[in-house]
């Protein structure tokens, strides 16, 4: 009898181990899967934001030549740019969430004084019919929506790595075989407003009305 039940423990161990195993390598495999198509995501993304990249040298020197441009506004492009290349980014591998979070603050930078910049052209007449600066405006519109398109195909992939590394029986396997949950881009707070962006040409603000109750406004007169 003892003998029997000795037999059937050490059978259902076998079975239990057997079980696991076959789910550890469809874990495994899945999650491989899963994982490629996070890190092909990726390589778009990086692909996409380089090429806007690529387009800041010759918009610079096409807006240059305008006469009294704006200097800071190129100022804060160059100075954006290279806060990107400062940013030390493993080769096919997708960042973890802190260091995702500065290259990303640092695109966003990037994106900002570009948007500056195109509105700031809209005051020189002459940079607005150049032929070479409209192919350049098209191009970097058209760099920016496939940004927002790769973004979501990224975090699309994440979320569907993320969820599967969560799900029983994969949670049991996921950290031993080294897989370890995905960052996500993040929306910036106020992302969804459009950006104001206000010049002043010369026009000089009207003052500021003083406070009543601050003790530098001036005294009222007696009636």
């Amino acid at each position: 009898m003892n003998k029997s039940i000795g037999l059937g423990c050490l059978v259902l161990i076998a079975a239990s181990v057997l079980v696991l195993g076959l789910g550890g390598c469809s874990s495994y495999n899945k999650l491989v899967t899963l994982n490629e198509a996070v890190d092909a995501s990726w390589a778009q993304v990086e692909n996409v934001y380089q090429r806007r990249i690529d387009l800041i040298p010759n918009l610079v020197r096409t807006v240059e030549g305008q006469a009294n441009f704006e200097k800071g506004t190129l100022t804060d492009i160059a100075e954006a740019r290279a806060s990107i290349g400062k940013i030390q980014l493993k080769a096919d591998t997708v960042p973890d969430e802190a260091t995702l979070q500065q290259w990303e603050n640092a695109q966003m930078r990037l994106g900002g004084a570009l948007g500056r910049l195109m509105a700031v052209s809209e005051s020189y007449p002459d940079l607005k019919a150049n032929q070479g600066f409209q192919s350049l405006q098209a191009e970097l519109a058209g760099t920016e929506n496939r940004i927002s398109v790769e973004r979501g195909r990224f975090n699309n992939a994440a979320q569907d790595f993320n969820t599967a590394v969560k799900r029983f029986p994969t949670v049991l396997f996921a950290s031993l075989m080294g897989f370890e949950k995905k960052a996500y881009f993040k929306a910036a707070a106020g992302a969804s407003e459009p950006p104001k962006v206000e010049f002043d040409f010369g026009k000089k603000p009207a003052p500021a009305p003083a406070s009543p109750a601050s003790p530098l406004a001036a005294p009222q007169p007696a009636k």
